[in-house]
């Protein structure tokens, strides 16, 4: 009675999240409060054993770097660049601010990207006098893919990497390298789908040669300080398994050095932290220990493991049903819900961290690149939806999944080959 009571309670979350019937923060919270009140669930294991704290850290950590970073008018710099770089010429500049965002993605979170990247896109599509939606949705979708690469560069593999001891450089070694020949065929399909929405006025080199970019930086001396904490902080994720240290500790010492560098106003800082972010993710780990100690989460690796004896055929069921379900469901939530179904498989089958790890990338894979597929697909989307909304721009349910299957598409079928080659032929 108690799996069905915390499957159906899962399930409403999950679909008032993507029907937007309440906002998600809400829906997560609501849905914890809820199993804890009724048993299934106590209080001190929820907040011992099924909230992932390191998460919760690692995130508030760069939240607070990110803030102070903004401050500094960087991320217009790079925007700006990317236009003059493109010389007036929408096609490129839509390339060069796609390969920008998705770099930044791999180190900073993907919402936090867009955010900051998105104003000055509407500004460059004002000056170039073209429609702005193309560049919104190549922009997400790369940031999507972009974040793919590292640990810290999307929630689900910060939820993947806390949960299986991965380091910051197993993921750089293991999926940067599939984020680098996927990003390009993405680049390529956007560019010809809209080549002849990108033709910009004959004086759109003169406007965007206009544009100041030295002028937007405010303030050189924070940057400078951001910079070298930022630098040492990613470092640190690169020798966190040596240093013994998680990416909490190593992000929360960042940010707390780089608010003593810069002589920040903490209060002002802290209230720039995503704090609904935080507590979604508080209560979506409550929810999921809900299905865990009701025994669903082992029934469906039950599933998983009669479905096939080859592990590569496993490994494509995660990848692909990551994908797919990440299309309906925000990949984050669907993320750790797979997490423990992933190490139940592991324990049942008696697999070796050396066979189970491919799992691990299929999953953080799948669920990256799924993302892509809907407008709820991830949370990156939602986001670049409502401040297009804003801009008297809507981008429509179905606009968006117009574009984002085929990329989703895209970028699996580059996906398959790699998994299959690298890790079982």
């Amino acid at each position: 009675m108690e799996e069905i009571f915390a499957v159906a309670l899962f399930a409403l979350v999950l679909t008032g999240i993507a029907a937007e019937l309440l906002n998600r923060t809400v829906a997560a919270l609501l849905g914890a409060v809820i199993i804890v009140s009724f048993g299934v669930v106590e209080q001190s294991e929820a907040a011992s054993e099924f909230i992932d704290w390191n998460t919760i850290g690692l995130l508030a950590g760069m939240m607070i770097i990110v803030a102070i970073l903004n401050k500094t008018g960087v991320f217009e710099y790079l925007a700006i660049k990317s236009g003059q770089w493109g010389k007036g010429r929408p096609g490129r500049i839509l390339i060069l601010l796609s390969i920008v965002t998705a770099f930044l993605s791999a180190f900073l979170d993907n919402v936090t990207t867009v955010i900051l990247m998105v104003p000055v896109t509407f500004l460059l599509a004002d000056a170039l006098d073209v429609p702005a939606l193309p560049f919104l949705l190549a922009q997400v979708m790369a940031s999507n893919i972009g974040g793919a690469a590292t640990l810290i560069g999307d929630p689900p593999n910060i939820l993947i990497g806390s949960a299986a001891s991965l380091t910051f450089a197993d993921f750089v070694l293991n999926l940067t390298p599939v984020v680098l020949l996927a990003l390009p065929v993405i680049l390529v399909f956007f560019y010809f789908v809209f080549r002849r929405e990108l033709r910009a006025s004959t004086d759109a080199e003169g406007t965007i040669e206009k544009l100041d970019a030295r002028g937007a930086i405010r303030d050189p001396v924070l940057l400078r300080k951001s910079s070298i904490v930022l630098g040492a902080v990613i470092l640190g994720f690169f020798l966190h398994g040596a240093l013994h240290l998680e990416a909490a500790t190593i992000a929360l010492f960042g940010a707390a050095v780089l608010m003593l560098y810069a002589k920040s106003d903490v209060e002002e800082v802290l209230r720039e932290i995503e704090w609904p972010t935080l507590l979604f993710f508080v209560g979506l780990f409550v929810l999921v220990g809900g299905l865990e100690v009701t025994g669903f989460v082992g029934r469906i690796a039950e599933l998983l493991t009669g479905a096939s004896d080859s592990l590569a055929f496993t490994a494509m069921l995660v990848m692909w049903g990551s994908a797919i379900a990440s299309g309906v469901v925000d990949n984050i939530p669907f993320t750790a819900t797979m997490i423990p179904v992933i190490q139940e498989l592991a324990v049942a089958e008696g697999l070796s961290e050396a066979e189970v790890r491919p799992l691990w990338w299929a999953l953080a894979i799948g669920a990256d690149f799924g993302g892509n597929a809907t407008l709820i697909g991830a949370s990156a989307n939602v986001v670049v939806a409502g401040m297009s909304e804003r801009a008297g721009k809507k981008i429509s349910f179905v606009k968006f999944m117009l574009y984002g299957i085929p990329v989703t598409l895209l970028s699996l079928l580059v996906a398959t080959p790699y998994v299959l080659f690298r890790y079982y032929l």
